[in-house]
């Protein structure tokens, strides 16, 4: 059920497509090689968008309309439909070119109208949750979309190419001979993306915090697409082939390198309170805007830091002790992860919590090299929802290349063993694997494709609390860093807030994680840079966290069903934005 294979002809790379995470290995990293017929593609979900949008009238029925709609979302987004397992889209990276975004959000638009026409009181309870999701999904892409990333965002540009070409080989979901074509279909474009990332980027609106983010994937390209990529090809005239075809887009990272060192930038990375709350609100579904979201925020922090100053008065003070009590090296750290991650699994089958998919395999690994720079904490990949696999991939937060003793230190004990437990529970068992393996098997497509981080963290966070009350925590450390987790989780939601509505400068927001949780400061500096780069994800793990909770009591008193019977009815409706949650839990007959 847990794999690791060790190699040591090269490090291994990843990134989660939905999520955009990443990170690398050192000369002990996992190989990615998943046996094909693992993966093989689901056949009746292999054909999306055979008609167009032209096509789709007044008076389509809803599954026209969702299957026509499905098309020309993964025909938008083809690196991320490669991901899901949906075929015909492997051999580009997408439309870059100022036309192609002016359409996808004036096209964007369109369908959100003929969604909003498609309510109707007489759907079903699913049918209209769908429509809904539909609608509270194209609400989010035309917010970003108005705000013009593409002007403003090196990583809208870099990203994908990482993305594209990592995933087709970590879930090999066919031939290595097609995988090979397709990632050299989609190398060959890497030129021409990068130069429209050059020429549409507006010094006026880019951040220097989203420069460095894409000059720190930038650095890495050479190595990951000359070394590593070829490493994962059996086959030597095909690992050549990819050798030839890797060389024009490592000089065209080159040249963007040299492009973003000189780059004037001087925009800002604030959205500001009206477009945090519209997201809020209008995507999310919550039923509230920043405002509100920062008191919450700071009344969940006034309580867990009670909570925790009346299990350890000096608790801060005691986890940065237990910082001190680490694993002596990644690969330790790793092996370590492994043991926690079956052992999370064995109480969960134990407890009776959940129903375990069938096949379902949680294989934990060394985090990829492209994304170690950004991300300094553990990340779950889910399977490709749109096949038959469901082996997932748990990363673990290794240092990028050039870290001192000292950064790696520093990053060790940001895993310290105390914290193990918690972290594994969250990534894994029945955290994000056995919740996105679960989701995976849902009927409904729409749902296979459309997720929302306030329910995915919100349901890492809430197993967490549910395993606390469970008493998986018996050992007092595992407790306190369990509560610790819980009040930078809090902390996340003012710091996020404050940032993005102007009520915090990035070094007040780093000194106030640092004063507030037990954050090392090669952690806390990263969170920052993370929450100014990602706008109101931080947020989403309590918040999330406590809208299932308030769900549940009412399931529970309702007596809709056992706690087991909760857990595979939300969780496997899909990652539904929280109201629409709310609906499937408690009007489900």
């Amino acid at each position: 059920m847990f794999s690791v294979t060790t190699r040591t002809d090269g490090p291994c790379e990843a990134w989660n497509v939905r999520n955009a995470f990443t990170a690398p290995a050192g000369a002990e990293g996992a190989s990615l090689l998943v046996a094909v017929s693992e993966a093989a593609i689901a056949p009746d979900l292999n054909r999306f968008g055979d008609t167009t949008f032209d096509d789709v009238t007044q008076t389509a029925t809803l599954p026209e309309l969702l299957e026509v709609f499905l098309g020309w979302h993964l025909d938008h987004d083809p690196v991320g439909a490669s991901a899901l397992g949906a075929p015909g889209r492997d051999h580009t990276l997408g439309d870059f070119s100022t036309a192609g975004f002016a359409a996808h959000l004036a096209e964007a638009r369109e369908w959100l109208t003929r969604f909003e026409q498609h309510r109707s009181a007489a759907l079903g309870l699913h049918d209209s949750v769908d429509v809904e999701l539909a609608i509270s999904m194209l609400r989010g892409t035309i917010l970003r979309a108005e705000a013009e990333p593409w002007r403003s965002d090196p990583t809208e540009y870099t990203a994908p190419i990482f993305n594209a070409t990592f995933t087709t080989f970590l879930h090999r979901l066919h031939p290595e001979a097609e995988l090979v074509e397709s990632v050299c279909a989609r190398l060959s474009e890497v030129p021409e993306v990068l130069r429209a990332c050059r020429r549409n980027l507006d010094p006026d609106r880019t951040p220097q915090l989203a420069v460095d983010r894409a000059l720190g994937q930038a650095v890495t390209a050479a190595e990951f697409l000359r070394e590593t990529l070829p490493a994962e090809v059996h086959d030597p005239r095909l690992r050549a082939e990819l050798h030839r075809a890797a060389e024009p887009a490592i000089a065209a990272f080159a040249e963007l390198e040299a492009f973003l060192r000189e780059f004037p930038a001087r925009g800002d990375w604030r959205i500001g309170e009206a477009r945090y709350s519209a997201l809020l609100r209008d995507h999310e579904l919550l039923g509230y805007g920043a405002a509100e979201l920062h008191s919450r925020g700071l009344r969940a922090y006034a309580d867990l830091d009670a909570q925790l100053s009346e299990v350890a008065p000096d608790w801060r003070a005691r986890m940065r002790r237990l910082q001190d009590d680490h694993p002596p090296t990644e690969a330790a750290m790793l092996a370590e992860y492994i043991a926690e991650t079956e052992r999370a699994r064995q109480f969960t089958v134990d407890r009776d919590l959940v129903t375990m998919p069938p096949g379902e395999n949680c294989r934990v690994l060394p985090s990829p090299a492209f994304q170690r720079p950004i991300f300094p904490v553990a990340f779950y990949v889910e399977p490709p929802a749109l096949t038959r696999s469901r082996t997932g991939h748990f990363f673990v937060p290794y240092t990028p290349a050039g870290f001192t003793e000292d950064q790696v230190r520093q990053r060790l004990r940001g895993n310290c063993r105390a914290q193990m437990p918690t972290i594994s529970v969250h990534e894994s068992y029945p955290g994000h694997h056995w919740h996105l393996s679960w989701a995976a098997d849902t009927p409904r497509t729409i749902r296979k494709v459309m997720i929302s981080p306030y329910f995915a963290e919100g349901w890492g966070l809430y197993v967490e609390r549910l395993f606390f009350e469970q008493g998986y925590f018996t050992d007092p450390r595992h407790a306190l860093a369990h509560l610790d987790g819980q009040a930078f989780r809090a902390a996340r939601i003012v710091v996020d807030t404050a940032l993005h509505c102007g009520e915090m400068t990035r070094e007040q927001a780093r000194t106030y994680l640092l004063q507030k949780t037990t954050l090392t400061e090669d952690t806390a500096a990263a969170e920052v840079n993370r929450y100014c780069s990602w706008p109101t994800q931080a947020p989403s793990y309590l918040t999330g966290c406590l809208e299932i909770l308030d769900i549940r009591g009412q399931y529970l008193r309702e007596r809709r069903g056992s706690l087991k019977q909760f857990h595979d009815t939300i969780a496997g409706a899909g990652v539904l934005p929280l109201g629409l949650a709310r609906k499937v839990a408690l009007e489900s007959e």
